[in-house]
């Protein structure tokens, strides 16, 4: 009876995995907020005197400058007005030099006892009385002429106006209860709100600070920030603290403070809410690793590496700051564990890759990395800047 000979199956070929070299950046700490745009200026247009609208002269949220005509009220009843005083204070003009005549004759006429000093007296009472009376006329006439300055409503600031709350014909009146008739925001500059913590902001100016070697304020300082809408990638866009709160909030603990961006292609809208990043201190050189390529082992964080032998071992790190392009500052977590550039650094395929076990490696186009080119090749270091 023949003997039959077992053949051994071939061991699995190691899980491929997908590696890539840390990275090196030049970077700046930063802090991240949320915040809000409002305008430097918004103004509730309103009517200073009574009428009937007679045109509207603008279309709705039409960019306008400071003296542009918004609403025309029927001039017709204040030219009236106008032309009613001056009549009047020709009256009493007239009246005026007749008694000023009377006056000069009864001065003279009192030096000969033609008539007697109290009658001399009345005539200088009326005379007096009718050179108050022209005065007030002709504070009368430059009332009734503001009035008629009034029926043309113009722009009190140059900005975005909304839309017309009344229209030709209709009725306004004067007095903060009456309707507003429209709105005008400025658009250029802008302002941006937010809220830190107080330590923070002292942090910002001791900062800068130490860098002019004296004392600043906050608006003195002009601390750099970016931002970014809800619409952008990032932080594309760039403005400057000038104000910070006179007290913080004693529920929160943070202190409100302002920026100014500018504005000139009004791509920015009071009520926006934003994003915010302000560097601080000195740029250093960090560490980078994909996010993805951390892994956690209960309070610890972790990356798997490759030795000269594709041979899988861990490596503790200390995560840090998390970049918008999905890469992580890593720092070592003890004496023996630097991250080096030259590392190789499981990216994908986490799941597969066993500590202490072969994988085999590939880049991220999937083009298998040779073992000699894993234990010869050197990571260009990014001289990148974030």
């Amino acid at each position: 009876m023949g003997c039959s000979k077992k053949t051994e199956a071939p061991p699995p070929a190691p899980p491929k995995v997908t590696v890539a070299h840390p990275e090196q950046r030049t970077l700046v700490d930063e802090d991240n907020y949320s915040g809000w745009l409002e305008a430097a200026e918004n103004v509730d247009v309103r009517a200073r005197v009574r009428g009937h609208i007679a045109k509207v002269a603008f279309t709705d949220g039409q960019d306008v400058k400071k003296g542009d005509l918004l609403f025309q009220l029927d001039p017709r009843p204040f030219e009236a007005d106008v032309g009613r005083s001056r009549d009047e204070l020709r009256v009493i003009q007239a009246q005026k030099v007749a008694a000023d005549r009377d006056y000069d004759r009864m001065k003279e006429l009192v030096i000969t006892g033609a008539v007697s000093k109290t009658e001399a007296d009345k005539s200088e009472a009326r005379a007096l009385s009718l050179a108050a009376q022209v005065e007030a006329a002709k504070q009368e006439i430059t009332r009734k002429a503001l009035d008629l300055e009034y029926a043309r409503i113009t722009a009190p600031i140059g900005g975005k106006v909304s839309r017309a709350q009344l229209t030709v014909g209709n009725l306004v009146n004067a007095g903060g209860t009456d309707p507003v008739l429209t709105t005008i925001v400025s658009i250029d500059p802008i302002y941006l709100y937010f809220n830190i913590d107080e330590r923070s902001l002292q942090r910002y100016q001791k900062t800068y600070a130490e860098r002019i070697r004296q004392r600043t304020t906050v608006k003195q300082a002009k601390f750099p920030f970016s931002f970014g809408l809800d619409s952008d990638e990032g932080f594309p866009n760039q403005g400057v603290l000038d104000f910070a709160n006179n007290r913080v909030d004693a529920g929160t603990g943070t202190i409100q403070v302002r920026g100014v961006v500018a504005n000139p292609q009004a791509r920015f809208v009071p009520g926006s809410r934003v994003r915010v990043r302000i560097p601080f201190g000195d740029p250093y050189q960090g560490t980078l690793v994909p996010d993805a390529a951390i892994l956690t082992d209960q309070d610890k964080k972790y990356l798997f590496l490759l030795n000269e032998k594709n041979i899988v071992y861990r490596r503790d790190v200390k995560p840090g700051r998390l970049l918008e392009d999905g890469m992580r500052v890593v720092s070592a977590a003890g004496k023996d564990q630097a991250i080096k550039l030259s590392d190789w650094v499981i990216v994908n395929g986490l799941q597969r890759a066993r500590i202490n076990s072969p994988v085999e490696p590939m880049d991220n186009t999937g083009k298998p990395i040779r073992q000699a080119q894993a234990s010869e090749a050197q990571p260009a270091a990014a001289a990148k800047s974030h």
